[in-house]
C-alpha cells in the first residue's frame, strides 16, 4: 500500500494534546499565535501522520467481536515482538519469557530503579536529557548525578567516558538510565560508543537502564546497535525497554514493553511493576502492536524514513545557511532536532523565553530545552508533512532570528 506523507490531516478535537493544549498550559506549552497565523506543532514527541492500515484493520477487526473481558497476551504478540527484533534490530536469540509488558517505557524505567536502587541513591545520567527521565527520578527521591554529552570538533554529541567513569566512583553509583538512540540530540550511538560506555559499567558493577523506544527511527541510514548486544555482560545487565508508541503514532493507545535477559533482574522488575495493581495491558494495544509488527507495518515504516530523513536534511542546511549564531546537529534517529541559541541570545540580548514567546507569536510550536538540561536550547519535532516544516523554518527566518524585534 502507498502512503500519503504529504497531505496535513486536522487532529483538533480528536484527542491530540499536541494542538489542543496549546495555549492552554502555561510554561509548557505554547502560547496561541496571534491573529493570522496557525500553529505548527513541534513540541510534544509525536507524529502528523497517519499510522499503517493494518493497525486500524488489526483494532477494528478485534473491536467487532462484541466481549472484551480479562485476558493474557496471545502468542500472535510475543512472536510479532520477536519476528520484529529479529528483522530490524538483528536479535535472534529473543524468547518469549525474555519479554514483559510496561505500561510506559517510563513506568519500567522507575519499576526498575526502585528494584535496583533506595530513595536518595545516585543515578548517572546524560545531559541534556530527556525531561521524563528527569522527571521520574526526581519524583521518586533519586539524585541525579549529570554526566554532560559533548560535542566534537565536527558539531557530532559524544560521551565523556573520563567523566562518566569519574563520576561513578565518585558518587559510589551503580545504576545509570541509557538512552539509545539519545533524546533529544538525535544521537545514534555505535556499537563501539556503547561497548565503551558497557565496559566502564562493567569494571563498576553500574546496571544499564535502557530507553530504546525511538530505535526503528533512524534517518539517512544509520544503524541502531542493541545495547544488550555489544557483549554477554551487557546482555545480563541491562534492561532494554521498547515500544512501537514512537514508531507508529500509537502513545494515546498506551503500551511499551520491556527485553530483560536476565531471570533474576527480569523478576524483581516485573514483580514491583506487579504491584501497582495498575500495570495492564490494554486489549486494543495488543493488537495494536500486532498490525504495527506486520509486513504492512514495516512498508509503511520504509516509506516514513525518507520522508523523515528530508526533513532532518532540510532542517539542519537551513539552521547553517540561515541563523548565525544558531547551531544544531544534523538527527541520526529520532525524529527531533535539538538546536543551541546561545550565540543568536548572547549576540542579540535576547533572553531564552523572549525567544520561545516570539516563535509562539508566529506560530512556531517549539519546546524550551530547559525542560531537557538544555538552558539555551530549543526542542523541534520534524514528524510533520515537509511542506509544514519549511514553514515552520520560514516563520524563524522572516519573524524570529533575521528580523528586528
Amino acid at each position: 500500500m502507498k502512503y500519503d506523507f504529504t497531505k496535513l490531516i486536522d487532529r483538533h478535537g480528536h484527542d491530540a494534546f499536541a494542538v489542543d493544549a496549546i495555549g492552554s498550559v502555561p510554561g509548557f506549552a505554547p502560547a496561541k499565535p496571534r491573529d493570522g497565523f496557525d500553529t505548527i506543532p513541534m513540541w510534544v514527541a509525536d507524529m502528523n501522520f497517519p499510522t499503517a492500515k493494518s493497525i486500524q484493520d488489526e483494532i477494528v477487526k478485534r473491536v467487532e467481536h462484541p466481549l472484551f473481558g480479562y485476558f493474557t497476551p496471545s502468542d500472535d504478540y510475543y512472536q510479532a515482538i520477536i519476528d520484529w527484533h529479529r528483522d530490524h534490530k538483528g536479535v535472534t536469540d529473543l524468547q518469549k519469557e525474555d519479554i514483559g509488558y510496561e505500561n510506559s517505557v517510563l513506568g519500567g524505567v522507575v519499576s526498575a530503579l526502585k528494584a535496583f536502587a533506595a530513595p536518595g541513591d545516585k543515578v548517572l545520567l546524560h545531559s541534556p536529557a530527556y525531561m521524563g527521565f528527569i522527571n521520574s527520578l526526581k519524583d521518586n527521591g533519586y539524585q541525579i548525578v549529570d554526566s554532560p554529552l559533548i560535542k566534537d570538533e565536527n558539531g557530532v554529541w559524544r560521551m565523556d567516558y573520563e567523566d562518566m567513569e569519574q563520576k561513578i566512583k565518585e558518587n559510589q553509583i551503580h545504576i545509570t538510565i541509557f538512552c539509545n538512540p539519545h533524546n533529544p540530540t538525535g544521537r545514534v550511538w555505535t556499537k563501539e560508543e556503547i561497548s565503551r560506555a558497557i565496559k566502564i559499567f562493567e569494571r563498576n558493577d553500574v546496571l544499564a537502564i535502557s530507553d530504546e523506544i525511538w530505535s526503528d527511527l533512524l534517518m539517512n541510514g544509520h544503524h541502531y546497535t542493541p545495547t544488550q548486544s555489544v557483549s554477554e555482560w551487557a546482555k545480563q545487565h541491562t534492561a532494554a525497554f521498547y515500544a512501537p508508541s514512537k514508531t507508529f503514532n500509537l502513545a494515546g493507545l498506551v503500551g511499551s514493553y520491556s527485553v530483560i535477559y536476565n531471570k533474576t533482574i527480569r523478576e524483581k522488575v516485573q514483580s514491583i511493576g506487579a504491584k501497582t495493581h495498575y500495570n495492564s495491558m490494554n486489549v486494543l494495544s495488543e493488537h495494536a502492536l500486532i498490525g504495527a509488527y506486520s509486513e504492512e507495518g514495516n512498508n509503511w515504516l520504509e516509506q516514513l524514513l525518507p520522508v523523515l530523513s528530508e526533513n532532518v536534511n532540510f532542517a539542519y542546511e537551513y539552521v547553517q545557511k540561515n541563523f548565525e549564531g544558531v547551531s544544531t546537529f544534523e538527527t541520526e534517529g529520532t525524529y527531533m532536532m535539538f538546536i543551541d541559541c546561545s550565540g543568536w541570545l548572547k549576540k542579540h540580548g535576547k533572553t531564552q523565553a523572549e525567544l520561545l514567546e516570539r516563535g509562539w507569536e508566529y506560530g512556531i510550536g517549539w519546546q524550551d530545552g530547559k525542560l531537557f538540561e538544555g538552558p539555551t536550547s530549543i526542542r523541534l519535532n520534524l514528524a510533520s508533512p515537509t511542506y509544514r516544516i519549511k514553514d515552520a523554518f520560514e516563520r524563524m527566518n522572516k519573524y524570529v532570528f533575521n528580523d528586528e524585534w
